[in-house]
């Protein structure tokens, strides 16, 4: 494999691809201004390359031309749906790169169907020519650890016993707010705190105003930093995972707490109950009162829990990376044999 990026980068987690029996790292031969959109044509063209695969929604301009063929992943097109969390020109960024890229690419993967079905409504893609592939998790969260091994990684954050959990950027359109709104409508024998993983800034000013406006700020904490590493014991230890997003993709968080055997507590909307599967519990993320119904029925029948958890935890199993990684590779068998 030749991997293409504008700088290699030092990031632990990337070290393994560096690996010079498995892949060859390129770095633009000229500059980086646009060579992902433009230049990086001809040192595909130097290198060889037979089939280029575009990651994240763009494919470079005139690629078809050359005789290279192509796959593009298509992650989301929230763009379209949530105009104003973008800046506008990225969105007329965007724009014009998601359509490129759906219009002149041999195949393209969406990783749900949800995605697709906005592919397909937004440019008029033919469905034939849409996978739908959905993501993996890093395999360190199909590792259970003992109550020991989890006690001793989250010691340093001083976690309370029992704790919900929340793991994403803070962005309105996550729904942490609603929480933090059904977190009061719980009855006082669920003083449970909501432990919030994640960046951002000018959202989380808001929702801080609104914990302490409802009283809140020994049940809602803040992570901002936490190692990778120490997440499969945060989502182990966690009584439930509360994503009530709006839409997303697909939902990595959904499926790192399947894997880790944790109650889902998610939105009925767009690629959510893909990841969620048939037996996470489902919210409208628009209303309080329903996350507070679910997270109080997710606390109090520990019949249910259990046996939701375990067919969660089996339905998990179709998001196994090589499984999906065979996927990909037939992908690729397909628009080489055109």
């Amino acid at each position: 494999y030749h991997l293409f990026t504008p700088r290699a980068g030092t990031h632990p987690r990337a070290i393994p691809f560096t690996d010079p029996e498995k892949f060859q790292v390129h770095t633009p031969s000229g500059g980086r201004l646009l060579w992902r959109s433009v230049g990086i044509k001809q040192d595909l063209k130097n290198t060889g390359i037979e089939l280029f695969h575009g990651l994240s929604h763009e494919l470079p301009v005139g690629l078809y031309r050359t005789g290279i063929r192509s796959v593009v992943t298509i992650h989301d097109l929230i763009f379209l749906h949530y105009p104003t969390q973008y800046k506008w020109w990225d969105r007329q960024v965007y724009r014009a790169k998601f359509r490129y890229a759906c219009t002149h690419a041999d195949s393209i993967i969406a990783i749900s169907e949800s995605t697709k079905s906005d592919i397909v409504s937004a440019y008029g893609i033919s469905p034939e020519k849409i996978s739908v592939i959905y993501q993996a998790c890093d395999p360190i969260f199909q590792q259970a650890l003992t109550p020991e091994a989890r006690s001793h990684t989250l010691a340093p954050y001083d976690l309370p016993r029992e704790y919900l959990l929340y793991v994403g950027s803070l962005i309105e359109r996550k729904g942490l707010h609603q929480i933090v709104k059904a977190l009061r409508m719980l009855p006082a024998s669920l003083d449970i705190p909501l432990i919030v993983v994640g960046k951002g800034k000018a959202y989380r000013k808001q929702v801080e105003a609104q914990v302490r406006r409802y009283g809140l700020q020994d049940r809602v904490r803040f992570l901002m930093e936490i190692p990778f590493d120490a997440f499969p014991a945060l989502y182990q230890q966690a009584s439930a995972l509360v994503f009530p997003s709006m839409y997303e993709g697909f939902g990595i968080p959904v499926i790192e707490a399947l894997w880790s055997r944790t109650p889902v507590i998610t939105s009925d909307r767009s690629s959510l109950p893909e990841a969620g599967g048939p037996d996470s519990w489902y919210v409208d993320p628009e209303d309080a009162q329903s996350i507070a119904a679910a997270i109080m029925e997710v606390l109090e029948n520990t019949e249910a829990r259990a046996r939701r958890v375990a067919a969660g935890h089996a339905y998990v199993q179709r998001f196994d990376g090589q499984q999906l990684a065979n996927q990909v590779m037939a992908v690729y068998r397909e628009v080489m044999r055109g």
